[in-house]
């Protein structure tokens, strides 16, 4: 029988599958949206971390020299002033993994995700 490394179901299970060099920014981003997002449920997305109340908030993913973030167009376009020295495109942004996390950005995006996801239902349940 041939062994295949099994999916990850949790976030947890996929930051320990993940590359070890990107493990502890993973751990960061993890807590970090954690934070700005209480309550949030915690899922796996297209094979990412995901938070989402009725609809996804972020996902966020290692690769081989960068995080990347995925909080959709509309909150990479809020902040590009803020993102600018960040390779980002249309909904994503990477953090390369030589460098610190910007924590803080990362938080007010998130938050900024869950005012317009809290927005938006409100106008479906109105």
């Amino acid at each position: 029988m041939i062994s295949r490394k099994a999916t990850p179901k949790t976030i947890t299970e996929y930051i320990k599958v993940a590359p070890k060099e990107a493990r502890e920014k993973l751990r960061e981003m993890h807590a970090c949206i954690r934070e700005a997002a209480p309550g949030a449920k915690e899922s796996l997305k297209w094979g990412m971390p995901a938070f989402s109340y009725r609809r996804i908030l972020v996902t966020f993913a290692a690769f081989k020299h960068h995080i990347g973030f995925y909080p959709t167009p509309s909150a990479v376009k809020t902040f590009a002033k803020n993102l600018s020295r960040f390779n980002t495109a249309k909904g994503s942004i990477q953090f390369p993994l030589e460098k610190p996390l910007p924590l803080s950005l990362i938080r007010k995006i998130t938050a900024f995700r869950v005012r317009e996801s809290n927005e938006e239902d409100k106008k479906w349940r109105s």
